[in-house]
Order: structure tokens, then C-alpha cells, then sequence
């Protein structure tokens, strides 16, 4: 895991989890906009899409190569084989890459807390207002972090190794009591009384 700070109004949070599955924890500044806290909690890739599809191809180079001299040697069946077991790698490869960038994005900005969750092509956006936010576990100990207010609840913390769940759930739940109190508009606000 990696954690990088750029300035900020705000008390630095708790030091980042060690050796989480976390792409990184960082404070944003907002140009005009109040200090935001986001954490990107993902999975450790440790090979790219690019360089996945050029393994692929290598494979499949040297195994047609390996099954043409075969072929060549007349175990014709070979080559069938090997048509099938690269069909059966690249569905998989397929599969790992449809899922390699799920992950939760959590972004505190202001008096909202903005949870998006990516599954597969599908990104599921829910909205808190961070002043009624219950951070938990969601069954116990090492469980889910589940987020709960307004009627709505959402568990996020997948990508996050067990044990290191409730140090992100401390972390997430000190951000949000350091949120900036909440201003009354000027024309609600009640007038001093004047004193002669």
C-alpha cells in the first residue's frame, strides 16, 4: 500500500494500514472547495492489461510452435489440444481482466461521503451526508465495513486483507468526526441583541 499527502486544512489522519490491499489513501484539495479525504481501496495488479495480452500472445506462439512440429511429426491431435487449452487460457485471462479494476472508492468531501463500488462493467454510486454515518462491522470482527444512514447502507473493505479492516474503519470514522461544522446560511442566522 502506498500513502501520499498533499496539504490540507484538515489534522492528519491515522498512519495508513500496512500491508492492506489498498492502491493508496490520500487528501485531495479541491480548488474553492473544502479539504476532501478519499480512499481507493483495490487490489494489488501487479501486471497490466498491455503486458497481460503480450504473455498471452508469447503462449500462444510457443505452444502453436511446439504443436505445428508436433503436427509436422504426424500427432495430428496435438494440435487440437493445444487450440483448446489456449481457448480455455484466454477465457480466463478474460475473466481476471474483467475484474482486475473492481474496487471501492470512498471520497469525503465537505458533509458528504461519496461510496463508489466497481463490479465488472457495473459502478454502483451511493451518496451519505456524513454527519449521520454509522461506520461497523457488518457480521463481526474481520467482517465488511458496512456504512449505514439515511435508510441506506452499503458494505465496502472486499479488497482489504481481515485484519486490516478495522484499522481502515478507525480511520474512516476519525475523518468524519473531523468534518468542518456545518455553517447556518447568513439569513438564518439570529441577530445579536442590541444593547443601549
Amino acid at each position: 500500500m502506498t500513502a501520499s499527502f498533499a496539504p490540507s486544512s484538515w489534522p492528519a489522519l491515522a498512519p495508513a494500514v500496512r500491508g492492506a490491499a489498498v492502491a493508496s489513501v490520500r487528501a485531495v484539495p479541491l480548488a474553492g472547495m473544502p479539504a476532501a479525504w478519499q480512499w481507493v481501496l483495490r487490489p494489488n495488479c501487479s501486471i497490466s492489461p498491455h503486458q497481460l495480452l503480450s504473455v498471452y500472445l508469447s503462449l500462444c506462439i510457443v505452444s502453436l510452435a511446439i504443436a505445428g512440429v508436433c503436427f509436422w511429426l504426424g500427432a495430428t491431435y496435438v494440435l487440437g489440444f493445444t487450440g483448446l487449452e489456449l481457448l480455455m487460457v484466454g477465457l480466463a485471462l478474460v475473466v481476471f481482466a474483467r475484474h482486475a479494476c473492481d474496487g471501492d472508492t470512498l471520497t469525503l468531501m465537505g458533509a458528504s461521503l461519496l461510496v463508489e463500488q466497481r463490479r465488472g462493467a457495473r459502478t454502483l454510486r451511493t451518496d451519505f451526508m456524513a454527519d449521520w454515518l454509522r461506520v461497523e462491522p457488518a457480521a463481526g470482527q474481520g467482517s465488511l465495513i458496512e456504512i449505514s444512514g439515511q435508510g441506506r447502507s452499503v458494505r465496502v473493505g472486499r479488497h482489504l486483507r481481515r485484519e486490516h479492516r478495522a484499522e481502515f474503519a478507525r480511520q474512516l470514522r476519525a475523518a468524519l468526526r473531523r468534518l468542518p461544522p456545518v455553517s447556518e446560511p447568513a439569513s438564518a442566522a439570529t441577530p445579536a441583541p442590541h444593547r443601549p
